[in-house]
């Protein structure tokens, strides 16, 4: 398989593509390096990425066979990850490469947040829990920012503004007047407001629709809000997370920081509800099962909807090993190594086999949740 290595930021779609392709990769022999990078300049605005990389390249190079397929494979993965980094745009904080080339694979990512430490894995497959559990933390969303007078739509994925719209009304003003004249000024304001809100509650359902949003954000003030709520159609209210109070022109970087916190405080609420919800369907002998064998075996057979995973692969059971046949040397080199522990092994073996069978994919970032079931579970689709 041969995939070209991307130095922008790719979409979440993009993101979830080569997510899959990485998934359904086999190597064969050959062992696949998998690097995250945090790509951040340190406090005297210098790289902190070469050292790691000098070293750890280098070490885990040497831990193979002098002469041998493996070995050369290898060289060629560290060659072509050193001309890769020397190529990414200053801007991008964090950095994915997978890379097999006796399998014909080099794929760089661009991440849509940085991650807190360089990680270098080393095995039969991709280690792609680390980048499965970034995209689920970064989703997507539509912010609605309105005023009487104008409005701003925005699409955000990958923690980032990928598409923005602006609704501008009629700027209005105040005058003396009284009597008659006044209630008819006013009334004529107040059309004006309410046109200008059904206009862009029409903005906001129709961008929510074509682009498949799940989750908004609206804000403004006490005039605005409850004309954008009357006139947002059903479909799409049944879809507002949080009303916030983000000034009418407040800068996009405002903006921006401000949703994803709210998101993630939304996302943390569903997190107890999902679970709950799991753990109902498992104790009613449901569509559910808990634990790293049963939700294994699950896996295997094709019943898995939704796979419902710690974010702290410590809880999980380390005793259930992995699954799978012989022992090859980057297995043996990636069980030994401290950047690979037997929970992180075990974890990226259930999103990879998620992704393989088409399951979603939810992360508990509260590790309490699950650590009574062994850390993971699963919403089925079906009972055998």
């Amino acid at each position: 398989m041969t995939l070209a290595a991307s130095k922008r930021m790719a979409l979440p779609e993009q993101l979830y593509t080569q997510l899959d392709q990485l998934a359904a990769l086999e190597s064969g022999p050959y062992p696949v390096v998998s690097l995250y990078l945090d790509m951040r300049p340190d406090n005297h605005g210098r790289d902190r990425f070469e050292p790691f990389l000098r070293k750890e390249l280098g070490d885990r190079l040497r831990a193979f066979h002098a002469e041998g397929p493996e070995r050369e494979s290898l060289g060629h993965d560290a060659e072509k990850i050193r001309a890769c980094v020397s190529e990414v745009d200053p801007s991008v904080n964090g950095l994915a490469i997978f890379s097999c080339s006796g399998a014909d694979l080099f794929e760089a990512v661009v991440l849509p947040a940085p991650i807190d430490e360089h990680r270098l894995f080393i095995a039969d497959q991709p280690h792609l829990y680390p980048l499965a559990r970034i995209l689920e933390a970064c989703p997507r969303f539509a912010v609605l920012i309105a005023d009487t007078n104008s409005a701003r739509l925005f699409v955000v994925a990958g923690n980032a503004v990928q598409q923005t719209e602006r609704v501008e009304g009629i700027r209005t003003r105040r005058h003396k007047m009284g009597g008659w004249a006044q209630a008819r000024y006013q009334r004529h304001i107040e059309n004006f407001h309410l046109h200008h809100a059904k206009e862009a509650a029409e903005t906001l359902a129709r961008v929510v629709r074509e682009e498949g949003i799940d989750s908004v954000i609206i804000s403004g003030n006490d005039v605005i809000v409850p004309l954008l709520k009357e006139h947002i159609p059903k479909d799409v209210s049944s879809r507002i997370v949080d009303v916030l109070k983000l000034g009418a022109h407040a800068p996009e970087r405002d903006i921006l920081d401000a949703t994803v916190a709210a998101m993630r405080v939304r996302d943390a609420e569903t997190d107890r509800e999902q679970v709950e919800a799991l753990l109902g369907a498992y104790r009613a002998n449901g569509l559910g099962c808990v634990g790293v064998e049963e939700t294994r075996l699950a896996l295997e057979r094709g019943q898995v909807d939704e796979l419902v995973l710690t974010t702290v692969p410590e809880v999980l059971d380390r005793d259930a090993g992995l699954t799978g046949g012989d022992t090859s040397a980057a297995e043996q080199l990636s069980a030994g190594a401290p950047e690979g522990t037997p929970e992180e092994r075990v974890a990226n073996e259930l999103v990879v086999s998620a992704r393989q069978t088409s399951a979603k994919i939810r992360f508990i970032e509260d590790a309490a949740l699950l650590a009574g079931v062994g850390g993971v579970g699963a919403f089925l689709r079906f009972k055998l």
